[in-house]
């Protein structure tokens, strides 16, 4: 799993469906038409030999051209087991085009990509979870990112919404192509559990509670979580914050916050903070299977609710990429052993606004290996052979918002409904605003904080150390 924060566009705007297409890569490539007997076996993260496509499986990628004897290299916080899919999609662009592509995985992403950038040394390519990283390392290191060329800005135009689109964005160029998205404001439960125990799943905050202390009555712990995640320990708690704060206070106040139009510490972030305390910090809901309140820090956000299958816990917060990380043969269904509901509304008459995120595809280099590259993570192609993939593989958790992904190629109910929900384009999304903060905010004292409230640090010390690291120039 990655170290994972994912992000998109502050406007947060209803989705629109973009009308569908063959992926364009466009002259600005400057690469041949011609492919030179459809390349060479290389395998990403160079591996073994695989079995060669034949021209016609190789037909849809002429566009990019003969790459070959090139390498493009990738860096990014997604981590096994949730690599190897995307490795394996790109086998056919390897070998159709001869390129090699070498995939790099780190837990201390967040921490090393601005090492590498600011010493020279970046990667051609890194998957970036945060737009307020996008920025910074766009504004601090002039020249170090490269715009998208031509053929990704056009996928981005046919394929992706404008939310998507201005999130990946810094003063109106385009640096990012969204990757994989994900619907964040799920709640994992087991459907099987809840019948055994006649427990219905709440459709209101005050239902959520009220079964929570149901389960409590009769013996249970409703609750486990986990924040643990290398570098990126406290992530998981800055979803719970910005979900409360959506639903306590709104789409416009939660803007007004991520913007710093009102501070870290307003009281209305000190009120949502503290509801999460009301079930993460209560020694009664948590830490089921796992241990007291401050095994929240030292359980990693990968296990954090695995008891959900023994029945030590029965629910726990985490967006529908969570699946990944149940064993494969668990049955994720409706009536099977894990599922989701939506994390329900305080009020409920208030419109409800969905949590969304998404990683962005960032290069530091513009050889047309690596530009030809771009341009297919950027396509529906792509799109539907990660899907695949990841299918194949029995892994769950991974979706698009590119448009022309085939929900059919998702393989789990959670993943399919979560894409519909993507491009439906009557819901509300705002992107994760931790993702939208500066990067000294939004992946550094907003995960220090959040962890040193779950250890015991009050809600007020906690936003005012946050708040007082907000960089002064924005």
């Amino acid at each position: 799993m990655p170290a994972r924060k994912s992000g998109s566009s502050q406007r947060g705007s209803a989705l629109r469906r973009p009308s569908r297409g063959t992926s364009v890569l466009g002259a600005a490539l400057g690469l041949s038409l011609v492919l030179a007997g459809c390349g060479g076996s290389n395998v990403a993260g160079g591996g073994g030999e695989q079995a060669q496509p034949d021209s016609e499986e190789c037909a849809a990628f002429a566009q990019y051209g003969d790459l070959s004897g090139t390498r493009v290299t990738i860096y990014t916080s997604i981590v096994a087991p949730e690599d190897q899919p995307h490795i394996d999609s790109y086998r056919q662009f390897e070998q159709c085009t001869g390129t090699q592509v070498v995939y790099e995985g780190s837990k201390e992403f967040e921490a090393q990509l601005p090492v590498r950038v600011q010493a020279g040394s970046p990667p051609d390519l890194a998957y970036v979870p945060q737009p307020g990283m996008i920025n910074t390392l766009v504004t601090q290191n002039p020249g170090a990112v490269r715009p998208a060329p031509q053929a990704v800005a056009a996928n981005v135009d046919q394929y992706y919404s404008e939310t998507f689109k201005s999130a990946g964005s810094v003063d109106g160029t385009l640096y990012g192509a969204p990757l994989g998205s994900n619907v964040k404001s799920y709640v994992w439960y087991s459907p099987q559990a809840f019948a055994a125990k006649g427990y219905a799943v709440p459709t209101t905050w005050d239902e959520m509670v009220a079964l929570s202390e149901r389960i409590v009555a009769e013996g249970g712990k409703p609750w486990c979580a986990g924040i643990g995640s290398g570098d990126a320990t406290g992530w998981p708690l800055t979803d719970w914050l910005e979900d409360v704060m959506l639903r306590e206070s709104g789409p416009e106040v939660y803007d007004q916050w991520v913007s710093h139009a009102i501070p870290f510490n307003d009281p209305r972030v000190v009120a949502a903070l503290d509801r999460v305390g009301s079930i993460l910090k209560d020694p009664d809901f948590v830490n089921g299977g796992l241990g007291d309140v401050s095994s929240i820090a030292t359980t990693t956000f990968q296990d954090g609710g695995l008891p959900i299958l023994d029945e030590t816990c029965y629910m726990h917060r985490q967006a529908n990429f969570y699946a990944a990380n149940f064993p494969e043969e668990t049955v994720i269904a409706e009536d099977g052993e894990v599922f989701a509901f939506e994390l329900p509304p305080i009020d409920p008459a208030a419109p409800q606004t969905i949590l969304v995120g998404s990683e962005f595809v960032v290069a530091f280099s513009d050889r047309p290996e690596v530009q030809a590259f771009q341009a297919y993570l950027s396509s529906p192609e792509w799109a539907n052979a990660k899907a695949k993939a990841g299918s194949d593989l029995g892994q769950s958790g991974w979706i698009s918002a590119n448009s022309g992904l085939d929900p059919a190629n998702l393989s789990n109910p959670i993943d399919r409904q979560s894409a519909e929900i993507l491009l439906d384009e009557s819901n509300t999304f705002r992107f994760d605003g931790s993702d939208l903060m500066p990067a000294a905010v939004g992946s550094a004292t907003f995960w220090r904080g959040m962890t040193d409230w779950i250890t015991g640090q009050s809600t007020r010390e906690s936003l005012d150390f946050i708040e007082q690291s907000w960089p002064a120039s924005q």
